[in-house]
């Protein structure tokens, strides 16, 4: 089973996107605003994937305020999870955002919330999972 890590700061949220993964996508969730415990758990290769809320209000590492921008771009400059795909979601999602966000950070890819077509959504992630080798 794939497992899709929720970065999100917002626990109805990740309540939302944890319940229509498992059910609708058959996906496994883990889910952490703790910046220490992303790196830990993407270095450990225990998520296929990142669902990475962009405005983290209380995410620190190291002694910094740090945003889902900053914690994708260094996941993607660490050669060990540069090549877990990412996926930035924000409810700032105002024209050139998206554009913006994905050239900042160098994520995968971008859903802006609410999240109102949960097949979709699912779609979304599912297309950027790592395929199984056969």
């Amino acid at each position: 089973m794939k497992t899709v890590l929720i970065v999100e700061d917002d626990l109805i949220n990740a309540r939302v996107f944890s319940k229509i993964l498992t059910k609708r996508g058959g996906l496994g969730v883990k889910h952490t605003e703790d910046v220490e415990e992303v790196m830990k758990i993407a270095q450990a290769g225990e998520a296929d994937l990142i669902l990475m809320d962009v405005s983290l209000s209380r995410s620190m590492y190291h002694g910094k305020s740090v945003d889902g921008i900053k914690i994708t771009q260094m996941l993607k400059s660490d050669p060990q999870t540069a090549d877990l795909p990412v996926i930035l979601v924000t409810a700032h999602a105002m024209e050139g955002d998206r554009e913006n966000f994905l050239k900042q950070s160098g994520a995968d890819g971008y859903i802006s919330k609410p999240v109102v077509d949960h097949q979709l959504f699912v779609d979304q992630i599912v297309a950027l999972l790592p395929k199984n080798e056969p």
